[in-house]
């Protein structure tokens, strides 16, 4: 990691930068994919699951006898496991449901707002180098306490043309019943769009690598809302004197296997546990599985060490983190004081990998700074919200000159007379 000691708030612009590479090279191939499907349909998914993903498909979607046969071949400690996670996870979920309000703003004026749950909704559960069963439970639980109607789950096919036993088995255990061994560009196309097989859905949701981002920013250009913008994932970790240097490195290394183009930022106000936290790093990094991919993320990754806790908070809120770790003595200064984080893991006993897996948090989450203007995936992101008013006789000759002074003020007499017209009757049954 590359250290950094008491920066100038000049440099932050350059010290918080993601190593994101530039997606415009991609649109090309993501427009061609695009273009293909809408015109295709199935057979342009067949064709480019088979060029990406070298996988011949003839029937991408999965049966309930392939559901069946998955379970059986995951543990029961495993199962055991993805229950607690989930029963974790429909608790914190399901406390977000929040009543309709409804308020008489003057007498005769009644407004109000309900909250519908989103009718046709994608989860896109990425494959690759492991695989993301955790995150059919982050997106499926939502969306199924949010009330959608139809949830369409997308997933790319492994080397034997057929999806993780456990990635069906939590599908299943989600109560998704539509589900395609389909990945990357394809499958958000097929989402956008819709084909023979794969039903076009509203909105889609899910992490993934670049040419899924590139393709989920893509589909919004045909009427198709996603979650948020994502890059690749991210940690920032700030300790003081009381942080644990072992618990602080295999935290950053939690991330940093994700891929080689994560990044884990150390922010620390005891210049001492750089080096101790280093040391760690050195030593954990060295039996890990993943080690080379963790070994390259490291390469983007920061220590930065502050003298005072208020310029420490100033750069993490300037980063803005997916993930955000706090080990400090003053842990109410931090949490008052904070404004930019995606989900936030509170002291030396709160690990990451918590809230990626099993506390009920959503791991979904906005990377790259959008932090600063995204939320992560919570119950009412599937879900949207509705006004209503109604107006009676008495409301509407209250509120009425109001409304035609403010229209004829803009210039527009059709406004103002949808008003007039209403009041000259309710004057005439006088």
């Amino acid at each position: 990691m590359q250290c950094y000691f008491n920066p100038s708030e000049a440099d932050w612009d350059a010290l918080t930068e993601r190593p994101t590479a530039s997606y415009e090279s991609l649109e090309p191939l993501v427009a061609a994919v695009f273009d293909s499907v809408k015109t295709r349909g199935d057979q342009a998914v067949i064709q480019y699951t088979a060029e990406f993903d070298g996988m011949q498909l003839s029937d991408f979607s999965v049966s309930e006898a392939e559901c069946k046969k998955a379970e059986s071949g995951v543990s029961e400690a495993l199962k055991k496991a993805i229950q607690q996670a989930k029963n974790n996870i429909e608790q914190f979920h399901s406390a977000q449901r929040t009543d309709p309000i409804k308020v008489t703003t003057q007498t005769g004026v009644v407004c109000w707002q309900e909250k519908k749950p989103i009718e046709k909704v994608g989860l896109y559960i990425p494959g690759g180098t492991a695989p993301l069963f955790s995150t059919v439970l982050m997106l499926a639980i939502p969306a199924q306490i949010a009330g959608c109607k139809e949830i369409v789950l997308c997933s790319p096919p492994t080397k034997d043309g057929t999806l993780p036993d456990v990635v069906l088995y939590t599908a299943q255990l989600c109560g998704i019943k539509s589900i395609y061994k389909v990945g990357g560009i394809q499958a958000i196309a097929a989402m956008a769009l819709g084909t023979e097989t794969i039903s076009k859905v509203y909105k889609i949701f899910g992490p993934g690598n670049q040419y899924v981002t590139v393709a989920k920013q893509w589909a919004t250009r045909h009427q198709v809302a996603i979650d948020m913008p994502a890059g690749p994932s991210e940690l920032l970790v700030v300790a003081d004197a009381t942080g644990n240097p072992s618990f602080i490195a295999a935290d950053l290394l939690s991330q940093a296997e994700h891929g080689k183009d994560s990044q884990v930022l150390f922010v620390t106000t005891y210049k001492p546990l750089i080096e101790e936290v280093s040391t760690a790093l050195e030593e954990q990094l060295v039996q890990l599985p993943r080690k080379e991919i963790a070994q390259a993320a490291l390469k983007n990754s920061k220590a930065l060490y502050f003298d005072t806790d208020q310029a420490a908070i100033d750069f993490i809120n300037a980063y803005g983190p997916e993930h955000y770790i706090m080990c400090v003595a003053n842990e109410s200064l931090y949490l008052d004081k904070l404004i930019n984080a995606g989900s936030v893991f509170v002291g030396n006993y709160t690990p990451e990998s918590a809230g990626d897996y099993a506390s009920g948090t959503n791991h979904t989450l906005p990377t790259n700074g959008y932090a600063k203007q995204y939320s992560g995936v919570h119950l009412d992101s599937f879900r949207k919200a509705i006004t209503f008013q109604k107006i009676s006789k008495q409301g509407i000759q209250n509120l009425g000159e109001t409304i035609e002074l403010m229209a004829e003020a803009e210039g527009l007499e059709a406004h103002k007379n949808a008003v007039t017209i209403r009041l000259k009757a309710l004057q005439n049954e006088i």
